[in-house]
């Protein structure tokens, strides 16, 4: 069986890369440091090993005797020279004190058997009137070493004194203060190591004791998965700044990818979106608005004062519920339709088994002829085929619920629309809200009103239903706000903050105001709704109210109208948001 010995490779753990790199990085400044300290130390040391023998060789060529020595005796083992050099050496401690001639012999050495000779290192520049302070190899081996003139009393150059000082003692005392310097070092490696550990603590405490490569998968992995989620995520920090954002965030506030850093009130214009998100309204699974789209948002704050932000788009869910709602009041419209219709049938029945056949069709002229002529005021006064359709169908509910809906004498409006459907939107929501508020009311009545002046359509919805008290008058816009109980689907305050929002987009405005007699009234003017007027006729051209139309005309107009209100009642919960999810 064969064994394997562990492999004493890299660290996987931060804790432990941290605390080896950190480690080694004290070490090194360390020895960096006491190199740095030890190489000028050693250069001091010799520049004053070379002064202390300069120093004594200025001394021994000052005595007055040296030189008189020179002239009237020879270089002997017991000469006055020989005494004096040895007296000065022992005095000072120095290695060697040599006197030599002009010639370069030497009067005194440590070696009495050197006396006599020439001296191993050029004494040119002493004996030329110079002073000299080397490191140099001679007779005793590598010294610091001083040499200057010897001059008689006249200042004549007779000779020098050479005094050397042993390198070893140098070297002595350099290495002296290497245990101390050392110490001062190992303190500072100590403490250097101490602070590397409790940094590697606190990063592993930061970092759960993952290794490097498994946060790096961790982030790699959390780019992929904000970015591929269908939900918006935003992340801020402390001060309020956006720190991190995925695409769906992007899209759902509008934001760009350079809104990254800048702060989430300046990245995003004052509104109830901009306070959930900033958690100035708080509350879970809060309704926002942004554009057209309806946002549900969830704010979790962190440890360092920010907060992340999840944003689900419910459009598409509150498109479905506006349809789910829209197909509950046809089918009860139906059903009461077909009920009048039966009633109707049977009274046509009798009128026939009783012979009244000149009664018989007024009775359904009568009949017929109610619808027709909403469907023609209607067509007459409002040229685009969508918001034509819309108010026909609207006619129609309004009938079923008792409600009185008459179009103002003041509507006109031409088929220029750029955004039919913006309109659609706003004028659906509008009536709705206003049928809303007068369900139940006797003498119900809904007037619509609309207009263009210039290139700015104006819509005007009023009611003389309980009202919109005044103080609550700027709150009724704002999304989530409705004194409506929710339905099954979701929550409501959605349809009036839409409305608002279409025409604010178009540098418009909505509001509420009194209806005189009592009820509310909602004006919202959408600036640059219609194209330029186009020169020549125009497609629907415009008749009098009291006008009759020709037969044909009057005839296709009603079928157009009521082919137009069956595809509105079909899909108007598509293309209206239901105005009862932000209702009064």
């Amino acid at each position: 069986m064969r064994l394997t010995r562990p492999r004493l490779g890299w660290p996987r753990r931060v804790f432990s890369q941290v605390l080896l790199v950190q480690l080694a990085i004290a070490t090194g400044v360390t020895a960096l440091a006491t190199g740095l300290f030890l190489a000028p130390l050693s250069a001091q040391l010799d520049d004053q090993a070379m002064r202390r023998a300069l120093a004594i060789a200025q001394t021994t060529a000052a005595e007055s005797r040296l030189d008189d020595a020179l002239e009237t005796s020879r270089p002997s083992r017991h000469g006055p020279v020989q005494n004096e050099a040895e007296r000065i050496r022992a005095a000072t401690g120095a290695e060697y004190v040599v006197i030599m001639d002009k010639r370069g012999v030497r009067w005194s050495h440590t070696d009495p058997d050197e006396i006599g000779h020439h001296v191993s290192t050029d004494p040119s520049a002493a004996l030329s009137g110079k002073q000299v302070m080397q490191i140099d190899e001679g007779t005793l081996g590598r010294s610091a070493r001083g040499k200057v003139p010897l001059r008689d009393e006249n200042g004549k150059v007779v000779g020098a004194v050479s005094v050397g000082i042993a390198y070893e003692s140098v070297q002595q005392r350099l290495l002296s203060t290497v245990p101390q310097l050392l110490a001062y070092a190992g303190g500072a490696l100590a403490v250097g190591a101490l602070a590397a550990f409790l940094v590697s603590r606190r990063l592993q405490r930061r970092t759960h004791d993952l290794a490097f490569s498994d946060i790096s998968a961790l982030l790699a992995e959390r780019e992929a998965m904000l970015h591929g989620i269908r939900e918006g995520f935003l992340a801020l920090d402390g001060r309020g700044r956006i720190r991190l954002m995925n695409d769906e965030a992007q899209r759902l506030l509008d934001l760009r990818p350079e809104d990254t850093g800048r702060p989430l009130d300046a990245a995003l214009p004052p509104s109830r979106t901009t306070d959930v998100l900033a958690g100035r309204v708080s509350g879970a699974d809060l309704l926002a608005v942004s554009g057209q789209r309806v946002l549900v948002a969830n704010r979790m704050p962190t440890d360092d004062g920010g907060a992340v932000v999840t944003l689900r788009d419910r459009t598409e869910l509150e498109r479905l519920g506006r349809e789910l709602d829209g197909t509950r009041g046809l089918i009860d419209a139906l059903r009461a339709q077909d009920h009048e219709h039966a009633n109707r049938l049977h009274t046509l029945l009798g009128l026939l088994e009783l012979g009244l056949h000149e009664e018989a069709v007024e009775f359904v002229t009568q009949a017929v002829g109610t619808h027709r002529a909403t469907a023609e005021q209607v067509t007459e006064r409002i040229h685009d085929p969508l918001l034509a359709a819309l108010l026909v169908g609207k006619a129609t509910v309004a009938t079923e619920r008792g409600v009185s809906l008459r179009i103002a004498p003041a509507t006109r409006l031409p088929d220029r629309l750029v955004d039919p459907h913006s309109l659609v939107t706003v004028l659906g929501n509008l009536v709705d809200n206003a049928l809303d508020a007068t369900s139940g009311e006797r003498a119900a009545q809904v007037e619509v009103e609309v207009r263009a002046e210039g290139r700015t359509a104006v819509v005007r919805v009023s009611d003389n239903g309980p009202g919109v008290p005044e103080a609550r008058r700027a709150e009724i816009f704002t999304e989530g706000w409705t004194t409506k109980q929710p339905p099954a689907h979701g929550q409501r305050g959605i349809g009036l903050a839409l409305v608002r929002r279409l025409a604010e987009r178009y540098g418009g405005g909505a509001e509420v105001g009194e209806r005189p007699g009592g009820g509310a009234v909602f004006t919202v003017t959408v600036p640059d709704a219609l194209a330029e007027e186009l020169p020549g006729p125009e497609r629907a051209p415009r008749r009098d109210a009291g006008a009759a139309p020709p037969a044909t005309g009057q005839a296709a107009a009603t079928r157009r109208a009521g082919r137009a209100a069956d595809a509105t009642e079909a899909t108007a919960s598509t293309e209206v948001p239901k105005s009862g999810e932000a209702g009064r």
